[in-house]
């Protein structure tokens, strides 16, 4: 959990939908609510591919994903934990472009390395740490 954003892991369906009733109530005890819209259910595990039953709240369903986003780390439906990078180097190339839209060839390559360093790489690397790395990700980074 981090400030409003929470993510409720479960081993199961129905403990899944047991964890969101308490949620409800807990919520409803604090005069706030979910929000239905921005809320998603994903699976992971051998049967991530499986088809679930709904997840209700408030009377509506909850969408199943095979991505999500959750604190700007993008999550995929896999039979491990799994984390996208394709947003964070779509992210990097658009920095690096505009800072050398900007720049160009005007400065020396040790002030455009330290720029790239300090603006572009840490977009790149948002992340990163917190999900597990295969090589074949490690060489696309």
């Amino acid at each position: 959990m981090y400030a409003d954003d929470i993510i409720l892991l479960a081993p199961s369906v129905q403990a899944l939908q047991l964890l969101v009733n308490i949620c409800i109530s807990e919520l409803n005890y604090l005069d706030m609510a979910i929000n239905v819209k921005k809320s998603a259910c994903m699976r992971f595990g051998p049967r991530y591919k499986n088809v679930c039953a709904n997840v209700v709240v408030y009377g509506a369903l909850i969408n199943w994903v095979t991505s999500s986003r959750y604190l700007g780390v993008y999550l995929e439906s896999c039979s491990k934990l799994k984390c996208s990078f394709a947003s964070n180097k779509s992210k990097f190339y658009m920095a690096f472009n505009s800072l050398f839209g900007k720049i160009g060839r005007n400065v020396s390559e040790e002030v455009l390395f330290a720029l790239i360093t300090s603006k572009c790489l840490p977009i790149l690397l948002y992340g990163v740490e917190a999900c597990p790395t295969n090589s074949a990700d490690k060489q696309s980074l």
